[in-house]
């Protein structure tokens, strides 16, 4: 706490210092962070957490601004963000706010600056908040390869100080709130010249700017760390948490976000793995899902990420975790180099998958494998499993698999009575297992891609296993404790064991996390499915829950699997956040088809082409929705491919940092082609730009032709 502040808030709750980014990793509690003013709205102090969208209007057609921030504001907008890319656009926010006024709403409305801080200092006057972005308002990025000397270096910061100061000095004039919103594509030179491209480039890009502001006494300041990797943007939000507590014993509020996360189902999936994995842990004071639609929509998806931590504190006890003694010689964390008196067996922050021995194609260096639940299907057929991703043909009598094809299909009680696929496992309960495991009858390999699932206790009392594979189901909330004990003690030492484990606590995805640092501790090495059942009739609420349980152990390198299971009869299958983007035909494509995203989300397994899409802005110089779907139409089949599509120049070529290809607006009709960050071919006509993007795809060697 410092005694200088100037702004009313409650005292901090101090972090545990083992679990170094948030109050606990065991027990749902927000994170509390300093109380910051938007106009009449309070964010953080444990405030609920706000949600927010973006105009994709021209900032100087006053009246379709107006009508379009009307619209997000009747969807539940608590603040409105208007770019404001010159000094004329940051002129007509004055229109825009009293034209807003004038028909009766207030809503906070916030400038988006990047690359003039002249208009940041006029918008600053004008509306409740400007966003700022440490990389390009006075650093620029060129991406030059530049070697500071320490004394260059610090130069730098003085001229940063120089420019920047103005602003914080007009925002705490004319009580302005701020957000220092670093970019991950758009880390000036000057940072990645000593940090890299990384979470500790992100973190000091805006740390350099918080002290700037923090010495002139300023502390109305919002923080984020956004990215398309869902990876690299958790790891920089829990690091600022961290190196903020370390530096000033205090925490800013933090805007949550995933960007240029797409559109449709993937874009809500990749947002939920981002920004669910640190709402999981209290973290987050307001939220902007990013999507390549009308920023109407964007709400209901971001109401329903927040609807899922109201009263999740109350939820049922998690065994706390244990203070460990280090020794006398440890001085410091491997992560953070900080001391301290404890220890995790991994590292927040930073990615690495637990290890695991392999049992058949599950767990060592696999990727993550899907389970189909067919538990409730009364008779599979053959041509159910179209929806995994198998077709037989019955002319050449083959099986035609997909690249999102599930690997195991659990039948329950049920058995199959048709030849396999030969890439398709089946799983089933012991009892029906050891009837079948014989049965010639069913051919096609069944008793040798057959394997049993025992259900907690049912491993300890049988005698007769399979010699290959052996899945333990366990509920970790429900589960006898001394019988889970005696079932890792045993599973230690068995070579085809692998764990499916879930949790029926309210607190699920913690529950689960929390054994898997058990396993780690006793140095289990059994490969782990994580499982997850959702009980919600709404496909949008299925598809934030899956994502945010499952892509937060993901995104923590624990898990050999995903097995979502759900019962289609509760589903109100119609709707996807107020647009028609799933019909449910087949409730089994639905959950296979989430399974593969979430694990392209949380980048362990890569299925399918990756669109890195802006959301669409005042800047934006082509029509983002029709060109992001022509794009996907004719490139939907490069397996793994990252193909950037932006607006304009501020979101690219930045934001595509992480993309193999670049579409990216340069002028009005024209579009520019990147390989990576390098440029190809320039002020290419929009009309044929689709086409010389698959040209340029073809000349990398990155195309193949659609089967």
């Amino acid at each position: 706490m410092i005694a200088d502040c100037n702004i009313h808030h409650a005292e901090l709750l101090p972090l545990q210092p083992m679990q170094f980014y948030c109050n606990s990793l065991t027990e749902y509690s927000r994170l509390k962070t300093r109380e910051v003013k938007v106009g009449e709205l309070l964010l953080g102090n444990l405030h609920p957490v706000r949600v927010q969208t973006m105009t994709t209007t021209d900032t100087m057609d006053t009246i379709a601004t107006v009508e379009q921030s009307i619209r997000c504001i009747e969807a539940g907008a608590e603040l409105v963000r208007i770019t404001a890319p010159s000094k004329k656009d940051a002129e007509n926010l004055l229109n825009i706010k009293n034209e807003l006024h004038k028909r009766g709403y207030t809503t906070p409305l916030v400038a988006d600056i990047h690359f003039t801080p002249n208009a940041a200092e006029i918008a600053a006057r004008i509306v409740e908040k400007v966003r700022v972005n440490p990389g390009n308002y006075v650093d620029k990025k060129k991406f030059e390869q530049i070697e500071y000397t320490d004394a260059e270096y610090a130069e730098e910061i003085d001229r940063i100080r120089e420019r920047f100061t103005p602003l914080v000095k007009i925002c705490k004039e004319y009580g302005t709130a701020m957000r220092i919103g670093t970019n991950h594509g758009s880390l000036s030179d000057r940072i990645m010249s000593r940090y890299g491209d990384s979470p500790n480039g992100m973190v000091e890009s805006a740390m350099e700017f918080l002290r700037i502001a923090r010495d002139e006494n300023y502390h109305n300041i919002v923080l984020s760390m956004k990215a398309s990797n869902t990876l690299v943007m958790v790891q920089a939000y829990r690091l600022l948490v961290h190196t903020m507590f370390a530096e000033f014993g205090e925490i800013y509020p933090l805007h949550l976000g995933v960007t240029e996360a797409g559109d449709g189902e993937d874009g809500r999936i990749k947002s939920a793995v981002g920004i669910g994995t640190l709402l999981e842990d209290g973290l987050g004071d307001t939220i902007r899902v990013s999507l390549t639609e009308d920023p109407e929509f964007e709400i209901p998806v971001c109401k329903d990420l927040v609807k899922r931590y109201t009263n999740r504190n109350h939820h049922a006890p998690i065994q706390p975790l244990q203070a460990k003694p280090v020794d006398a010689g440890v001085t410091e964390n491997i992560s953070t180099g900080i001391q301290q008196n404890i220890s995790l067996p991994y590292n927040p922050f930073e990615y690495k998958r637990r290890k695991s021995h392999k049992v058949n194609n599950i767990g060592g260096r696999s990727v993550p494998v899907v389970v189909a639940d067919f538990m409730l299907k009364e008779k599979i057929n053959a041509t159910d499993l179209t929806a995994i991703g198998y077709t037989y043909d019955a002319v050449t009598d083959k099986w035609n698999i997909s690249d999102a094809a599930a690997d195991y299909i659990y039948t329950g009680n049920k058995t199959l009575e048709f030849h396999l696929p030969g890439t398709l496992k089946i799983i089933c309960d012991a009892k029906t297992w050891y009837q079948q495991k014989n049965n010639a009858s069913t051919g096609g390999g069944y008793a040798e891609n057959i394997f049993p699932l025992f259900h907690g206790v049912e491993y300890l009392e049988v005698n007769e296993k399979s010699a290959a594979q052996n899945f333990i189901a366990i509920d970790v909330h429900a589960i006898d404790k001394d019988i889970k004990g005696k079932i890792f003690d045993l599973i230690a030492t068995d070579v085809s064991a692998v764990l499916c484990l879930y949790s029926t606590n309210k607190h699920s995805m913690a529950d689960v996390r929390r054994n898997m640092i058990e396993l780690m501790d006793r140095n289990i090495k059994t490969p782990v499915i994580i499982c997850i059942e959702s009980h919600n009739e709404q496909v949008d609420d299925q598809l934030i829950q899956f994502s945010s349980a499952v892509g937060a152990l993901l995104l923590d390198g624990f898990g050999d699997g995903a097995w979502l299971i759900n019962d289609p009869e509760k589903m109100d299958n119609t709707k996807i956040s107020g647009r028609n983007y799933i019909s449910i035909q087949n409730n089994y494509q639905f959950l296979n088809a989430t399974a593969f995203s979430i694990l392209q989300a949380a980048r362990t397994r890569i299925s399918k082409t990756e669109y890195i899409s802006c959301p669409s802005c005042g800047r934006t110089l082509f029509d983002l929705q029709e060109t992001t779907a022509k794009i996907r139409e004719v490139t939907n089949h490069l397996k793994g491919v990252k193909i950037a599509i932006m607006g304009c120049i501020v979101n690219g070529p930045g934001e595509m940092a992480d993309a193999d290809f670049g579409y990216v607006g340069s002028g009005v009709g024209k579009i520019t082609l990147y390989k990576g960050k390098e440029v190809i071919k320039r002020n290419v006509d929009s009309h044929v730009a689709v086409d010389e993007l698959i040209n340029l795809l073809k000349e990398n060697g990155a195309w193949v032709d659609p089967v």
